[in-house]
């Protein structure tokens, strides 16, 4: 049985795309996976598989689920402890002077981007702030903070077209503490 860490795009408590989490664990639970656990308010769960599904069939199969129950399209994306761990472990920018790693996030992609996708953003540049993509994720650093960067999901979406879902830093680290307890 694996274990896998939901994210999912947009939702929140209030307004816009509101899911309250005991729904959407009941959500997952109904579904056929268990260990169900929500964390914050944003749509991340981590469960577990004993279907054996593939990460883009159980994106597949909770898109749908979320579409059914609450009438809502929003993206999955997957990712297994495995996956955080190298996420965690080839951040670009530990080894930048006076790293901050409240000043860091990660946007999860929702597909692999092209090479063209990539190409529309790669030569982009908003000084201090700076990002990289790796595989199906972007590290966004921001040493002045969020609040006025220009570089985030809504940026990646637009460019690249592409759907993805931001978490800053100590929720990743969370995430696959959380996803670590069920391991063991």
């Amino acid at each position: 049985m694996q274990i896998y860490i939901s994210l999912l795009r947009g939702v929140n408590m209030a307004g816009h795309n509101m899911i309250k989490m005991t729904s959407l664990a009941e959500m997952f639970r109904y579904l056929g996976f268990t260990d169900t656990e929500t964390f914050i308010q944003s749509g991340n769960v981590v469960f577990s598989d004993p279907l054996n599904l593939t990460q883009t069939e159980l994106a597949e199969k909770i898109e749908k689920s979320i579409l059914d129950k609450f009438g809502l399209n929003v993206p999955a994306m997957i990712r297994s402890p495995e996956d955080l761990e190298k996420i965690i472990s080839g951040n670009p920018f530990a080894e930048e002077d006076n790293f901050n790693q409240e000043r860091l996030a990660v946007i999860f992609l929702h597909d692999r981007p092209s090479q063209a996708q990539i190409d529309k953003v790669k030569d982009i540049s908003y000084p201090p702030d700076k990002f990289k993509i790796i595989g199906t994720e972007v590290y966004i650093y921001c040493p002045n903070g969020f609040g006025k960067s220009k570089i985030y999901t809504g940026f990646f979406e637009n460019k690249m077209k592409i759907a993805g879902t931001g978490r800053n830093w100590n929720t990743v680290n969370a995430l696959l503490k959380i996803a670590e307890k069920r391991r063991k």
